[in-house]
């Protein structure tokens, strides 16, 4: 398999999760775990697992110079992503929030042609605009947009939150051209680690662990693990041969996880509609990961996307 396939692979796997996620941490928050508490519990429990990865990855030293981008990242993609996005469902319905999350390819492509000077090829406008129109209608069929405390604020936050992690898929970009993902990595959560614990450590100091069920500890154990750890490194291995814009798409395949798992349990149900919805966000996922092979390579890594 070419590593151009595995990074394929790496980011369907970091969707598949995600989409498991969104039930699994439903049970944790925030009837045992605080929002931001939980974000401490993630990001504190990841440092230390990519700082233990470091000791058997490639041994490289970072440039002084590159410490501001790599903080940069911190602030974007981890900080201030989770935080916004918690405190934005906080506000907003998860159905609103959900839709606005989706909008991120959309900005992302923007972002790559104005800083990366990336062209917007037709297929991939094509494709990001049919798998926007699945995803939505996956997401908004049959439910209620209702039950917003504070809808303006929260649609507001969770926007931010999506447009952060524009800013970090082009930012990281750059490290991973230089560096091997192992040596950034630790930094990146170290950093983004000592910026949310100011917002978090107040809810983590009120987890009661002493009445947590083995399940929840599993449940809150499997979202750092697997959902924080295991999907930062799965995204690493795809930006290193994918552009953003084509990471970035595969946030449309979350909500069709998540709807395929909850029916797995029995939980939702299939239609023609979710059928179709889901038929045009494969399409739309096809046409951004197309590899082109009738132009010439990329000056700067010689891959089509």
């Amino acid at each position: 398999m070419s590593k151009r396939a595995w990074a394929l692979v790496a980011a369907t796997l970091v969707s598949v999760i995600y989409g498991v996620t969104f039930t699994i941490a439903k049970d944790v928050m925030p009837r045992y775990v605080e929002p931001f508490g939980f974000i401490v519990l993630r990001v504190g429990g990841s440092v230390i697992l990519f700082w233990l990865l470091s000791f058997f990855g490639p041994k490289e030293k970072i440039a002084r110079t590159d410490f501001p981008r790599i903080a940069a990242a911190a602030l974007f993609g981890v900080a201030f992503n989770m935080l916004t996005f918690f405190k934005g469902l906080s506000y907003t319905s998860p159905i609103m929030g959900a839709v606005l999350m989706v909008t991120t390819p959309m900005i992302v492509l923007v972002l790559s042609a104005l800083l990366m000077k990336e062209r917007m090829k037709t297929s991939k406008i094509l494709g990001i605009v049919l798998g926007l129109i699945g995803t939505v209608t996956l997401i908004l069929y049959g439910k209620s947009v209702v039950n917003a405390s504070n809808a303006t604020l929260g649609n507001l936050l969770v926007f931010v939150n999506a447009v952060s992690y524009g800013f970090y898929l082009i930012i990281v970009k750059k490290l991973m051209d230089k560096y091997n993902a192992f040596t950034f990595v630790k930094w990146i959560y170290t950093f983004g680690f000592l910026m949310v614990l100011p917002f978090g450590w107040s809810e983590f100091q009120a987890i009661a662990w002493p009445t947590l069920g083995v399940d929840i500890l599993w449940k809150i154990g499997f979202v750092v693990v697997f959902s924080t750890f295991l999907t930062y490194l799965l995204n690493l291995v795809s930006m290193r041969e994918l552009k953003p814009t084509t990471v970035a798409v595969f946030i449309y395949l979350q909500p069709l996880f998540a709807t395929i798992f909850a029916v797995s349990l029995g939980k939702d149900d299939v239609n023609l509609i979710k059928l179709l919805s889901a038929g045009l966000i494969f399409a739309g996922v096809y046409l951004v990961t197309k590899k082109v092979t009738s132009e010439p390579p990329s000056p700067q890594r010689g891959n089509g996307d």
